[in-house]
């Protein structure tokens, strides 16, 4: 015989491995989009060594951004295994549908309108963390990227072209072997970052329900639950960027700007420390791939000037999809959200 508590906690963990797959699809991209648009690392290698820095990061760094989202987002005793298995599966479907489209979208946009909705719908809502602390970090965090991108490519990548060390026959800087472990160096310290933010948006409500499932609490016993929560969500990071990965590693490696070994270096190093220092300082749930796609732009717009960069179609597709996946999120939530709660299962 199943216990009922083994199923209560079964299902959401299901969900929860759905959504890392989904995860790891989306967060293919900003990972590796770098390297694989400079042509330095086979795409069949990616997904196993993603997976594994993500878990790396998940457990060194996840502690932080999974109890905001998991406890300061929402009140946790509201986190039964009803309203966690609604708020994964619908962060899940919105991202599912990001990854079709082929666009990388935001985990944690999308993680976050999904559990305040329940927090609203009850009337418990509180707007503080949200309002002071995380949608502010939404927009300064890629403008930051963009313009620390664009300083380095108009200030040191274009001055190094106009002295010809990157285009010299005789010393070219790109065709440096040094370049090609560089690359693969932040590629590694990007999926790290991943893995310190957005596994915590699957592991964050299930320790959450978890602990109150066992009826256990207290901080050391939930930094627990995190981890083992962090073992069951990780691994489909690796699993969702075999399945998803090669789509988006095309869109956002070789269709917005073709840039080459310091760019990639750039690029990969701006975003990651961006994220890391969001999900360290302040455990804020954070777009990599926003922050990616901005750096991508600022290198894009110091190479090839702003009216060319910003009239590629694929920049537009990815401003809507992140207007549209959180909204799907937001609102899937909430309509399972009530008639859960009209049946009686909450």
């Amino acid at each position: 015989m199943v216990s009922p508590l083994f199923s209560h906690l079964l299902i959401p963990f299901i969900i929860a491995l759905l959504l890392g797959i989904t995860m790891g699809g989306s967060g293919t991209g900003p990972a590796f989009s770098a390297a694989f648009g400079a042509s330095v690392i086979r795409k069949s290698l990616i997904p196993g060594i993603f997976g594994l820095m993500v878990f790396a990061g998940a457990i060194i760094a996840g502690k932080e951004t999974a109890t905001t989202v998991g406890r300061e987002l929402i009140d946790p005793k509201m986190l039964n295994f009803t309203t966690v298995s609604i708020i994964l599966f619908s962060v899940a479907i919105s991202l599912l549908i990001a990854n079709l489209v082929g666009i990388p979208q935001s985990t944690s946009q999308s993680t976050v309108f999904a559990v305040i909705a329940p927090a609203i719908y009850f009337g418990v809502f509180d707007p503080y963390v949200l309002f002071a602390e995380i949608i502010p970090a939404w927009f300064i965090l890629p403008v930051i990227a963009f313009f620390l991108s664009l300083f380095f490519g108009k200030y040191i990548y274009r001055p190094m072209r106009r002295r010809g060390l990157t285009i010299s026959r005789s010393n070219n800087v790109n065709k440096k072997p040094f370049l090609d472990y560089l690359i693969l160096l932040m590629s590694l310290y990007v999926s790290f970052s991943i893995g310190s933010n957005n596994v915590a948006n699957a592991a964050g409500p299930i320790a959450s329900m978890t602990a109150n499932e066992l009826n256990v609490h207290g901080e050391r016993n939930f930094l627990l639950i995190m981890i083992l929560s962090t073992l069951m969500v990780a691994p489909g990071f690796a699993i969702g960027s075999s399945i998803f990965g090669d789509k988006i590693l095309n869109n956002t490696g070789k269709e917005i700007v073709l840039f080459g070994k310091i760019e990639a270096v750039i690029i990969a190093f701006v975003s990651a420390s961006l994220l890391l220092f969001a999900s360290v300082v302040k455990g804020i749930p954070t777009s990599l791939v926003q922050l990616n796609v901005a750096a991508i732009l600022g290198i894009g717009v110091a190479k090839l000037g702003t009216k060319n960069i910003f009239r590629r179609t694929k920049v537009r597709k990815f401003f809507h999809m992140w207007l549209i996946a959180p909204l799907i999120a937001f609102s899937l939530t909430m309509l399972l959200i009530f008639i859960a709660d009209l049946i009686g299962l909450l």
